[in-house]
């Protein structure tokens, strides 16, 4: 490796001076690198695009950037950088986690009538605000969509701190509180009362600093496109899990994202679907059970969806954790849920009938998500936290990235989807998603090789976020057995 001792002493006080800035009290336990100038030296490098890995090189960061990535033998680095051998490591983008909730439904209160039915005031969510966070970032997730929030104020309150550098976690696209319509389970949301109330909450929100939006199931045709020409009248963007509005009725809205994929959240096949109504849950399933993805209608949704630039977020652990049979969690998740989440989820777990259907339809849309990308299409990624409290934040969108590799991807486009992609849609992609110089120091230190065994994504020693570098480990152990109380 040859040396330059070109440096400018500005530069380095005035990034010296900014990293200090960054590491206040409640960061700082979890700052394991900290350098002016850093070289990850000898690793291998999955650069977010794509490409096929590079090896042995050497990634070099200064100013919260990349300055320069090439082989190790050859790169030129400052005789005062910071030189960290990492033989046998690989280097993947942050993460940018597009369907990352900040609350935790395990934690969920449900008031139960005596006939069995939903009570009064209905699901309650519980925000998770401090071990979200940590997780999110601790499993190399630098960047994230809150993609629906339930304590608005609170989830703005941590993008400013965490902006600020007064506590650990990722970049965040803030979501506004769900777009819903009248006869929602969920008690924390509001029942939209028309297309000028979907309008005035859109502005409300934008005002307030929130930056996307989220349509949900029980929303109107009318309602969803009042509220889409609002949120880009702003030049922000709206995602949705529909339901009483199919997808291509919300593509012809102008949509910019579905969530979940089609077989869980599109009723376009659903028998006497009614206009503006969302079906019960048996008719949903039972549609796409009988519909294949190599069908003349489902060839023809993806072509909507591809003609209409419309992305789809893929969330498979939250679908996993309903299917039998599969893994069980591994202990470092469990180790993570406080005692009474940990045995409602294990409780949860355990009521799941062996004749489940939730395997076919999950196969099913795994092969949608492959067919939807060699079409064209712009999937995303992320865990969907909620369900029966089998899917964690962090945890999550690793397994995420492993889920996407059993669907048929290859362990570079399973990263690629969870990195580029997610950068792509936000519009940030000059900034985040890829290494390469220039860009931002988001970058993900694992041991072992993720492009030759994907579970190695799970073995993460440092996330840098803007070159800082955190501890992941001690990120994990501060939370230990504290999620689902805060």
């Amino acid at each position: 490796m040859k040396r330059s001792t070109l440096l400018v002493c500005g530069l380095t006080v005035t990034v010296a001076i900014s990293m200090q800035a960054q590491t206040a009290r409640d960061v700082a336990p979890f700052v394991s690198v900290n350098a002016p100038i850093l070289v990850l030296n000898h690793v291998k490098v999955i650069d977010g695009t794509g490409a096929e890995p590079k090896e042995d090189q050497a990634v070099v960061i200064a100013g919260g950037k990349i300055t320069s990535i090439g082989p190790a033998a050859s790169v030129q680095v400052p005789a005062v950088a910071q030189v960290v051998d990492r033989t046998g490591f690989t280097v993947i983008p942050g993460i940018v986690g597009m369907h990352d909730h900040l609350y935790y439904t395990d934690s969920i209160t449900v008031q139960v009538s005596e006939h069995g039915e939903l009570g009064e005031p209905g699901l309650l969510a519980a925000e998770i605000p401090y071990t979200a966070p940590r997780l999110y970032l601790a499993a190399g997730v630098t960047t994230m969509r809150t993609t629906g929030s339930v304590e608005p104020y609170t989830d703005l309150k941590l993008k400013e701190r965490i902006d600020s550098g007064l506590m650990p976690g990722p970049a965040m696209d803030a979501s506004a509180p769900y777009l819903e319509g009248p006869h929602t389970r969920f008690a924390q949301m509001h029942e939209l009362t028309g297309p000028d109330d979907a309008k005035r909450l859109v502005d409300y929100w934008a005002g307030e600093g929130m930056t996307s939006f989220k349509a949900y199931m029980n929303i109107t045709r009318q309602e969803l496109g009042a509220a889409i020409q609002e949120a880009h009248a702003h030049k922000m963007k709206l995602t949705g899990h529909l339901c009483s509005v199919t997808w291509p009725e919300a593509i012809a809205l102008g949509i910019d994202d579905l969530e979940h994929g089609p077989v869980f959240s599109d009723t376009e096949f659903v028998a006497d679907k009614k206009v503006d109504l969302c079906p019960q849950a048996s008719g949903r399933g039972n549609a796409w059970s009988t519909i294949a993805v190599d069908s003349p209608q489902v060839k023809e949704l993806i072509s909507k969806l591809v003609s209409h630039h419309v992305a789809v977020t893929s969330t498979l652990p939250v679908f996993e954790s309903g299917v039998p049979l599969r893994p069980r969690l591994q202990a470092r998740v469990i180790q993570a849920m406080s005692a009474e989440s940990a045995q409602s989820y294990l409780s949860a777990r355990a009521r799941i009938p062996a004749s489940s259907r939730m395997g076919a339809l999950m196969r099913k849309e795994m092969d949608f998500e492959v067919a939807f990308v060699r079409a064209g299409g712009l999937l995303l990624a992320g865990p969907d936290p909620t369900g029966n409290g089998g899917v964690l934040p962090g945890f999550g969108d690793q397994r995420e990235v492993e889920l996407l590799v059993e669907a048929g991807f290859t362990a570079v486009e399973a990263i690629h989807i969870a990195t580029e992609n997610g950068a792509v849609y936000l519009g940030r992609q000059d900034r985040i998603g890829t290494l390469a110089p220039g860009m931002q120091a988001d970058v993900v230190l694992i041991k072992g090789d993720p492009s030759k065994n994907i579970e190695d994504i799970e073995n993460i020693e440092t996330v840098f976020k803007a070159g800082v570098g955190y501890d992941s480990e001690k990120l994990i152990e501060s939370v230990r057995g504290q999620v689902g109380i805060r």
